[in-house]
């Protein structure tokens, strides 16, 4: 018999792949393109990475469920707060303060919010992440987000008066639930995002619904003119 057919060397694996789906390029985020018309772009549309601030009780995990339940391109929705809670045994309470383990699992969970935005964004999905980020302490602040996620994320501040806040907050339960004084304290810290140059969106007297359209509106402006922070 004649030698035995050559087998074809094995495809080397690529490292790039997991499955199917392509890993993020090592490089951040990058600054959205501005439109080439002066006709206001389409948010709805977009793809785009957004970051929901706010307070307790602001509503930022029911707007940008529906914001990214409700748009026409494939679009995430990421909490940190879901992230955070993913450690069930030795999970850091928020309500026990704040501490060394406290910061430890909140900066772990911002790191893989970052990498599965960046995840999401390299794959044609936009997404819309929330967390209440504090204007005057950077380890909770936009640094270590625009650190893992990228320039090109946009930071928009929803922040109701206080009252209704403190109303939102009454109607949770277990670990989302704060103190009214709690909630009262990160109100009057959120204040400080006046004057920052973020857009911000007070939906104290707007619905759900209303609230996603303003965002829309205010991401549309934000992909035109990229807020400086």
């Amino acid at each position: 018999p004649g030698p035995a057919p050559r087998q074809a060397p094995p495809t080397p694996h690529s490292t790039d792949i997991t499955g199917h789906v392509q890993l993020p390029p090592g490089a951040p985020v990058a600054l959205p393109s501005p439109p080439t018309d002066t006709a206001a772009p389409d948010a709805a549309q977009a793809a785009v990475a957004v970051l929901l601030i706010g307070p307790a009780g602001a509503g930022k995990t029911s707007v940008a469920r529906h914001w990214a339940d409700t748009r026409r391109v494939p679009t995430a929705h990421i909490s940190l707060d879901d992230v955070r809670e993913w450690v069930r045994s030795g999970f850091a309470d928020p309500q026990s303060g704040w501490n060394d383990h406290s910061e430890a699992q909140y900066r772990l969970a911002r790191r893989t919010c970052g990498f599965a935005a960046r995840n999401f964004l390299a794959n044609g999905i936009s997404c819309i992440l929330d967390d209440a980020v504090f204007p005057d302490r950077p380890v909770v602040g936009l640094g270590g987000w625009k650190r893992h996620v990228g320039p090109g994320l946009l930071p928009i501040v929803l922040l109701p008066g206080l009252e209704i806040v403190l109303e939102r907050n009454a109607r949770r339960t277990g670990n989302r639930r704060l103190s009214d004084e709690e909630v009262a304290r990160i109100h009057g810290r959120m204040a400080g995002w006046y004057g920052s140059g973020l857009p911000i969106i007070d939906n104290s007297q707007h619905d759900v619904a209303t609230t996603v359209r303003v965002l829309d509106d205010v991401v549309a402006r934000s992909i035109a003119s990229p807020p400086a922070w």
